[in-house]
């Protein structure tokens, strides 16, 4: 397996390499990256995955609490697995409603849009 420096990684998952210490530093990720034996961190498949995930939740506006909560719920092991499914759930139900809403927005936009090609459109 190989594994990829805090530069490489960030490339791969453009974010930062601030960023990725970050994660790191609020207890975003599942696991510290292993070091190498100069100290520098090394990133593994497992944590571009993960991070893959972070970036996907964060983007649908999960709050950085939520996301927390779900990683230590991961790091927790199994059992708790009802827990994880009810915060995935809640956060699904927002982005569903969020997604209602801005294609109401976009109904609006096509409908204005309808009405501008029909004055543009050539007569005849």
């Amino acid at each position: 397996m190989t594994s990829l420096t805090i530069a490489e990684a960030a490339a791969q998952t453009g974010l930062t390499a601030h960023t990725l210490r970050y994660y790191e530093r609020d207890g975003l990720m599942l696991a510290a990256p292993e070091r190498a034996a100069s100290g520098h961190r090394r990133y593994s498949e497992r944590d571009l995955t993960w991070i893959e995930l972070i970036n996907r939740l964060r983007s649908t506006g999960m709050p950085i609490r939520d996301v927390r909560r779900y990683a230590g719920l991961v790091r927790d092991g199994d059992g708790n697995e009802a827990e994880r499914l009810a915060l995935l759930k809640a956060h699904r139900e927002r982005v569903e409603a969020q997604l209602a809403e801005v294609t109401g927005h976009l109904r609006a936009i096509d409908h204005k849009i309808g009405i501008y090609e029909g004055k543009v459109a050539p007569t005849g």
